[in-house]
């Protein structure tokens, strides 16, 4: 899966968590990006049975991309955490280093962090 479309999932699932539902417009803005970006994506999610969506309905996530969602969603607060109280990284720098960090962290490296920070 591409670092967009794991982007797009995350937002979906943060959505679905904070308004219950997920809509193109609401996802368009959380990203800022274009509504048609937007359709793409979901027709690529979709491609890979990680969420459904009726026509012009809300878009859910499936048990598999519900679970894509969260392992994405687990992996960016564990860096943003590491970032933020380890190094002492500003909560906005956290957050958009969190956001790049977790597409091209090898497992090796994020389960040091993660034994690292059990630690502390």
């Amino acid at each position: 899966m591409t670092q967009s479309l794991e982007d797009y999932l995350e937002a979906i699932y943060i959505l679905c968590l904070d308004k219950k539902v997920a809509r193109i417009k609401d996802i368009s803005e959380k990203l800022a990006v274009s509504k048609p970006s937007v359709i793409q994506a979901i027709k690529e999610l979709k491609n890979e049975n990680l969420l459904i969506q009726e026509p012009y309905g809300y878009i859910e996530l499936t048990s598999s991309g519900l679970e894509k969602a969260k392992q994405i969603l687990k992996k960016h607060n564990i860096l943003k955490k590491f970032l933020e109280e380890i190094l002492g990284v500003s909560t906005e720098n956290a957050e958009k280093d969190a956001c790049k960090i977790e597409h091209i962290i090898s497992e090796e490296t994020f389960t040091k962090i993660i034994k690292f920070m059990r630690k502390k």
